[in-house]
C-alpha cells in the first residue's frame, strides 16, 4: 500500500504544501508574501495573517495537482520549528485539525532537517540521492552551519555562525547599498557584471569550523562610509563591483571552513541547502571545489532551496517509516539546533 504524505510549511513568509507518494514528489505549491518588501524585512504579524489566508487554497491546490483526494493521505507532516511562532502556529493548528478530521497521524519536522533532506526529494524513481555520510553546508538568512549527516535522524553540527548568518550578511549589506529586500538575489544579479577583486573586505579568523560574518558586515559599511565622504555617487557608480567583491568574500569564508570540514571527516559527498544555496556564486564554488577534489556534489534545484513543503514532506516520510509520530499537545518552537 502506498504511503502518501502531505507536507505543510509555514515557518516564515512562504505558505507551502506538497504531496509525496512513496518518496516521489507529486506536487509542491508555494504562496509567497509580497507585503514585506516595503518594510525591508518580514513583519511577523503580517506573515501569520497571510498564512491564515493562504493555507486552505494552497493545500487544496497541492492535492489537486497531485491528483489525489484527502482520503488518500497516509499522514500529514508539518514544520514545527524553528521559525516565527505566529506563522508556525497556523501550519501546526491546520495540520492537527486536518489530522483529527481524517483520523491519520501527524509528523512534526525540524525546518533545518528539511533543508538538509531536500536532496532526497525525487521527482522520478531514478533520481539520485546522497549516500551517507555526507557534509551539508546549510546557508540561509538565519543559519550558517556545517553538518555531518550520518542518517536522516543522525546529524551533527561541526560548525556554525557565532553571530550573523551568510544570508544576513547579503541582505544587510544590500540594504546599505539601497537595494530592495530581500537583497541576496539583487547582489547575485549585480555580481555577475562586476569585478570581484576590486574591493577587499575583512575576513574573520575564528578557530575551528565556526563562522562569523559580523566583521565583514562592519568592514563593508565602513568602506561605503569612507568612500561616500569623497564621492556621494560612489555606491551607484560601483554597485556591480561592490556586489561582486562582497559575494566573493562571503563565498571565500564559507568555502574555507567547508574545506577544513571535508578534510577532517574524510567524506566523499558534499551537499548545500538553504536559501543562500540559490546564489549562483555559491553553487559554482561548491561544484568547482568538488570537481577539483574528486567529491560528489549535490546542489538542489533552486525551487528546493527556499522554504518549501516538499522538503517537509520528505522528512516526514522518513519519520513515518520509523513510526515517529507527533503528539497533539506538541507546540511550535522558535529556536532549535539541528
Amino acid at each position: 500500500m502506498s504511503i502518501v504524505i502531505l507536507g505543510i510549511e509555514s515557518s516564515c513568509d512562504d505558505t507551502s504544501a506538497a504531496v509525496i507518494r512513496d518518496g516521489v514528489l507529486l506536487s509542491n505549491v508555494i504562496a509567497s508574501q509580497e507585503v514585506h518588501a516595503e518594510f525591508g524585512g518580514v513583519v511577523p504579524e503580517l506573515a501569520s495573517r497571510a498564512h491564515q489566508q493562504n493555507i486552505v487554497p494552497v493545500v487544496d491546490t497541492a492535492l489537486k495537482r497531485a491528483g489525489i483526494s484527502k482520503s488518500d493521505l497516509t499522514a500529514i507532516g508539518f514544520t514545527r520549528g524553528p521559525g516565527l511562532l505566529g506563522s508556525l502556529l497556523v501550519g501546526t493548528s491546520f495540520a492537527k485539525g486536518m489530522s483529527l478530521g481524517l483520523r491519520i497521524p501527524i509528523v512534526d519536522v525540524n525546518h533545518l532537517h528539511g533543508h538538509v533532506l531536500s536532496h532526497f526529494i525525487r521527482r522520478t524513481e531514478e533520481d539520485a540521492v546522497p549516500a551517507y555520510p555526507f557534509i551539508c553546508l546549510l546557508v540561509s538568512g538565519g543559519n550558517s552551519q556545517i553538518i555531518l549527516v550520518r542518517n536522516y535522524n543522525d546529524m551533527e553540527i561541526l560548525g556554525q555562525t557565532i553571530d550573523d548568518a551568510a544570508g544576513e550578511a547579503f541582505d544587510k549589506c544590500a540594504k546599505v547599498m539601497g537595494l530592495p529586500y530581500p537583497g541576496g538575489p539583487h547582489i547575485d544579479r549585480l555580481a555577475a557584471e562586476g569585478d570581484a577583486g576590486r574591493f577587499k573586505f575583512a575576513k574573520p579568523h575564528i578557530p575551528g569550523l565556526d563562522y562569523s560574518f559580523s566583521g565583514l558586515k562592519t568592514s563593508f559599511l565602513y568602506t561605503l562610509r569612507d568612500e561616500l565622504k569623497n564621492d556621494p555617487g560612489f555606491i551607484e557608480e560601483n554597485k556591480a563591483d561592490l556586489a561582486a567583491s562582497l559575494q566573493k568574500t562571503i563565498i571565500d569564508i564559507l568555502m574555507h571552513k567547508l574545506d577544513k570540514a571535508v578534510k577532517q571527516t574524510g567524506v566523499k559527498t558534499v551537499a548545500i541547502g538553504g536559501g543562500v544555496s540559490a546564489n549562483s556564486g555559491v553553487r559554482d564554488a561548491v561544484a568547482d571545489y568538488c570537481s577539483r577534489n574528486g567529491l560528489t556534489a549535490f546542489i538542489p534545484p533552486r525551487v528546493f532551496t527556499t522554504d518549501n513543503a516538499a522538503m517537509v514532506a520528505i522528512a516526514a516520510y522518513y519519520k513515518y517509516l520509523d513510526r515517529d509520530f507527533c503528539r497533539y499537545d506538541a507546540v511550535p518552537y522558535a529556536r532549535v539546533q539541528v
